[in-house]
């Protein structure tokens, strides 16, 4: 399966925060979008500055407590960010996850724009069902249908 195809079934658009919002304002968003990252993005995801995501936000309010919602995103998003492409295996992008300890990744576009963003459950979901899809065929094979 194609990382492209995980992304047709999720809904449309890619939600970001700019760096120089606040730490509180971006754990509001991810509330409210019940969503588990951000694409840290001044531009709407034309370009990547980082990412944001709960593990972020938990280690810093775990290591200084509530002062760090006060910080800017910049000041705590990861910035190193990892992409994948439409095009990649799912099960490639779900090993360079778990190798990285990381759980979302950017879907990035040829020109470099951000197309979507999956989560390592997405990935792990999408898996299941094809395994799901592919014992349903053996059986129907073994039972002669």
């Amino acid at each position: 399966m194609l990382v492209q195809h995980i992304l047709a079934s999720k809904p449309v658009g890619v939600q970001t925060v700019s760096a120089d919002a606040s730490v509180s304002d971006a754990t509001q968003m991810l509330s409210k979008l019940k969503i588990g990252a951000l694409i840290v993005s001044d531009d709407g995801g034309a370009t990547i500055r980082g990412i944001l995501s709960e593990r972020d936000i938990v280690r810093e309010v775990g290591a200084r407590g509530a002062k760090a919602l006060s910080d800017t995103v910049m000041d705590i998003m990861t910035a190193k960010v990892q992409s994948c492409i439409p095009a990649d295996e799912a099960v490639e992008v779900l090993a360079r996850m778990t190798r990285g300890r990381f759980r979302h990744m950017p879907v990035q576009g040829a020109g470099g724009e951000v197309l979507g963003v999956i989560s390592i459950g997405d990935v792990v979901k999408a898996r299941l069902g094809e395994v799901e899809n592919e014992n349903s065929a053996l059986a129907d094979m073994i039972r002669g249908y």
